[in-house]
């Protein structure tokens, strides 16, 4: 996909058919190496990173909104969103720093915008964002900035930099929440390899909950569930020590966590 430019009066679109004082911002999350990674932007011309992030307009529902947005500022399309939280405390705007401000107007003075000013004021007020999380393979996922963004990038989240404004806030807050709701989000199909070993399985788990897991204890209770299908041995010369490979039955998967899958640790 490639990058988008800037549209003819897309400031004065933008002010006159967004939804007053509403956003959506988007923690889209991916697994690999053993880490749990983000999605981040970098701004153009400046080492200024955010969450993909927009703005609702007043003929679209707020689901209808995420999906536009996150296809406009990184080009995904066809991706699982779940609304977490919305974030509305009124010194929102005050976590546009200063420093922050200064920054948006000079990447913005050097992006074009035909015909038009850029109205820093009208990005920094205070706005109500409705934050969405999804969950994606990034091996078979590729992003592509907008044309305000220089590049994406996938960013460890132990590993992430002082965002804009509340960004930090707003993953910290999806990572809690993906916790929260871990027995009822496809987090182990969406995140992994059709294929996988016990282990890759038990390192995804520990990576979002933070904390190690006893192996057999592990394996024990992910068995019980009945979702896993066994594979034969990965081939290493050595077929006794191989680990098996395991993909996950998805009907079975569908219906454990339509109800909650029940794992607890």
């Amino acid at each position: 996909m490639e990058q988008q430019e800037p549209q003819r009066n897309w400031m004065e679109h933008l002010q006159a058919n967004a939804l007053p004082h509403n956003a959506i911002d988007c923690v889209i999350l991916g697994y690999q190496n053993e880490q749990l990674k983000v999605l981040l932007l970098k701004w153009k011309f400046e080492d200024l990173w955010c969450l993909p992030g927009g703005y609702i307009y007043q003929t679209e529902n707020f689901d209808e909104a995420a999906h536009r947005i996150l296809a406009e500022r990184t080009g995904l399309t066809s991706i699982y969103l779940k609304q977490f939280y919305t974030f509305g405390q009124l010194e929102r705007s005050q976590y546009y720093r200063p420093e922050q401000v200064a920054l948006l107007k000079k990447i913005l003075a050097q992006i074009p915008l035909e015909g038009q000013d850029w109205d820093v004021d009208w990005f920094t007020k205070r706005f109500v964002s409705t934050g969405y999380f999804a969950l994606v393979d990034i091996e078979q996922t590729t992003a592509q900035p907008d044309f305000l963004s220089e590049r994406c990038a996938w960013c460890s989240v132990e590993e992430v930099p002082s965002l804009l404004a509340d960004h930090n806030k707003i993953l910290q807050k999806a990572l809690e929440q993906l916790r929260i709701q871990l027995n009822y989000l496809p987090v182990g199909i969406s995140l992994l390899p059709t294929k996988f070993t016990m282990k890759d399985l038990q390192k995804l788990y520990e990576s979002i909950l933070g904390v190690s897991l006893q192996r057999s204890n592990f394996q024990r209770k992910i068995l019980k569930l009945g979702m896993l299908v066994r594979h034969e041995k990965q081939m290493t010369g050595a077929a006794h020590k191989a680990p098996y490979l395991y993909s996950f039955d998805k009907e079975k998967y569908a219906a454990l966590v339509e109800r909650g899958i029940g794992f607890s640790f």
